[in-house]
């Protein structure tokens, strides 16, 4: 007999703490004190960004949660030598609005900018980006500093390669990261262009956008087999990327495509009408909203614009990794799972997959590309009523098509998968939480299944 998987619908907000006890961590000598075993802080543990996550994995039940909103400063902007450092509370879409008055952007993709830095540190920050500059914004991380299980500070920096490549995406395991030094580099303003294709003539050129030096990000309609696309190549005539375009871009797919939704899902019971309304509204908003006001831009134009939690708290949502090798015949896959899940359940999601190309990044044991580029795939929805069955369905075919997940945002992973697709780098991380964590203070049950 096989074992039951368990259901939980996931949503895309922070979890109920239950009968766990908030800290608001205002110093770095007061995180040590609560550190410190003797303080017999309860336990298990556990450092909380902003909340993003759509799995256990920054709650839990019972215990303690770290809330370092109170360390936000940024300590320094080097224009010299590129490099920012900052403490781990402040919120990404300031670092980068800081960076841009020097001229400077982040590395790398961060979509989400409302997260916390020690965050989008800690687990993977994942975005459309350029080439080489698409892998997780922790790759970018030169040093960090974090308070150990036991109340030490430790400071880790490139020349401690294993040990840096564990704390980038380490999801607050090995200690509560502090304060990190990225490297960053001047504005570079890229053009973008856009497509409307059938999914299979999407399939036709996924393969070779995969291996240019182009970035892409693309909505996929399964029922209306379209796949919107746009495209992000750097160029010196991009001109002047303007704010205002990618702020609505931001607010018309977070807030109002989601509210517009839950509305038509209340206000139209048969299922016909309703889902022709919202792939007719989806599909115009795609063509409006992308295809005519966001032409140009850069990765702090783009950053700022994704900076409210709209999204996060309107949507149920899971992202699974893809090699991007296949991915044109998962794309075609995935349209079929779509179009049998909803014939058999009668359950869809509402909103457009939204995918992205992912560079290959090694720098991170447990980065979700450390083996070779993937795209990422995430399906959200509004509706909640029949959310987990699909997800768990989701989860099969993901599993079937060689997917990888993200501990912090992928639903319904099994245990047995995750310790395949990781194999030895899981392994390795495994004892290094050990070695920092013998006493097993910031293992929740949630994380126990995948990291015990």
């Amino acid at each position: 007999m096989t074992a039951a998987r368990l259901r939980n619908t996931g949503r895309f907000v922070r979890p109920v703490k239950g009968g766990s006890t908030e800290y608001t961590i205002n110093s770095l000598r007061e995180l040590m004190r609560l550190l410190d075993p003797a303080a017999r802080t309860p336990t298990p543990i556990r450092p909380a960004g902003a909340g993003s996550a759509c799995t256990g994995c920054n709650t839990t039940p019972s215990g303690s949660i770290l809330s370092l909103d109170a360390l936000d400063n940024i300590l320094n902007i080097d224009t010299f030598n590129h490099t920012v450092t900052a403490q781990a509370g402040v919120r990404v879409y300031r670092l980068v609005e800081a960076l841009a008055e020097h001229g400077l952007e982040l590395v790398g993709a961060h979509e989400l900018t409302g997260r916390t830095l020690g965050g989008a540190i800690a687990a993977p920050s994942m975005g459309p980006g350029i080439g080489q500059r698409s892998a997780c914004l922790a790759s970018r991380v030169l040093s960090a500093k974090l308070v150990t299980p036991s109340g030490k500070l430790m400071k880790v920096s490139a020349g401690q390669k294993d040990l840096l490549g564990a704390v980038r995406s380490s999801y607050g395991l090995l200690g509560v990261i502090v304060e990190a030094t990225l490297r960053v580099q001047p504005i570079a303003n890229f053009t973008v262009s856009h497509r409307k294709l059938a999914i299979d003539d999407f399939c036709s050129v996924v393969d070779t956008l995969s291996n240019n030096d182009v970035g892409f990000k693309f909505y996929l309609l399964p029922y209306r087999d379209r796949v919107y696309l746009d495209l992000r190549r750097y160029s010196e005539s991009a001109g002047h990327g303007y704010k205002t375009p990618w702020k609505i871009k931001d607010w018309g797919e977070s807030t109002v495509l989601p509210s517009l939704f839950k509305s038509f899902n209340r206000l139209l019971p048969l299922h016909s009408v309703r889902y022709q309304v919202i792939d007719t509204v989806s599909e115009a908003t795609q063509g409006i909203v992308n295809g005519r006001f966001v032409t140009s831009g850069n990765n702090t134009l783009a950053g700022s614009a994704g900076r409210n939690f709209s999204r996060t708290r309107n949507l149920l949502y899971t992202t699974w990794c893809f090699p991007a090798a296949d991915f044109s015949v998962v794309a075609r896959a995935y349209r079929q799972f779509c179009r049998e899940s909803y014939a058999n359940s009668r359950y869809r999601c509402d909103m457009p997959a939204v995918g992205y190309y992912v560079h290959g990044d090694r720098s991170a044991f447990l980065s979700p590309s450390f083996d070779e580029p993937m795209i990422a795939l995430q399906t959200s929805s509004t509706q909640m009523n029949g959310w987990e069955d699909f997800v768990i369905d989701l989860a099969d075919f993901a599993e079937h098509w060689a997917g990888v997940p993200l501990f912090s945002q992928t639903r319904s992973v099994r245990a047995d998968y995750a310790r395949q697709v990781y194999g030895a780098r899981l392994e390795f991380f495994r004892r290094v939480r050990r070695q920092l964590d013998p006493e097993d203070r910031f293992l929740t049950p949630f994380m126990a299944q995948y990291f015990q």
